[in-house]
């Protein structure tokens, strides 16, 4: 399996994920950083807006961007994060899982999710990365191909209950 760089849990660089968790909240209550609904500051200066599921969809409506004349069907984010630093929007799907389920076969659909997003979000002019938080579950041998599948996917990453900040841009807790 091709892990260099994918998971380990350093919580000095970025946030751990127990199950599923709500971007706003868990980032909110990291130091330095404040949360004013959906936009993230970072010791006061705005670094990023967040949306979660239906939230991404609001936001676009309101820059006049219908998404019904763009996808044939609309797709839910667990957690979407746009960090302004470096243009992006993070798409964030989180898979805790305890049994063998559809879940496996969701891993698999990156490559289309990212070109969806990337459609979606054209109009924007901004750049668009799919990333997977995953429970040890997914550690398991069985899942080596679609790991290295992922992974072998431009901008689509995988991290085990664990999202580093500096990865996706956004600044360190307690750094400088």
């Amino acid at each position: 399996m091709i892990l260099g760089g994918k998971g380990g849990a350093n919580t000095k660089t970025g946030l751990v994920f127990e199950g599923e968790v709500d971007f706003l909240t868990f980032i909110a209550k990291q130091k330095d950083y404040t949360v004013k609904g959906s936009k993230i500051f970072f010791k006061g200066e705005e670094v990023g807006m967040s949306f979660k599921k239906n939230g991404l969809y609001k936001y676009l409506n309101e820059r006049g961007i219908d998404y019904t004349k763009i996808l044939s069907k609309k797709i839910l984010p667990d957690d979407v994060v746009f960090v302004i630093v470096n243009n992006t929007f993070h798409i964030l799907e989180i898979k805790f899982q305890n049994v063998a389920g559809s879940t496996d076969e969701k891993l698999q659909t990156c490559d289309f999710k990212l070109k969806q997003y990337r459609k979606l979000l054209a109009s924007l002019n901004v750049e668009v990365a799919y990333i997977y938080i995953l429970n040890d579950w997914f550690k398991d041998p069985r899942y080596k191909d679609v790991l290295d599948y992922i992974i072998s996917i431009p901008n689509c990453y995988f991290y085990f209950n664990y999202l580093p900040l500096n990865k996706i841009g956004l600044p360190t807790p307690g750094g400088e």
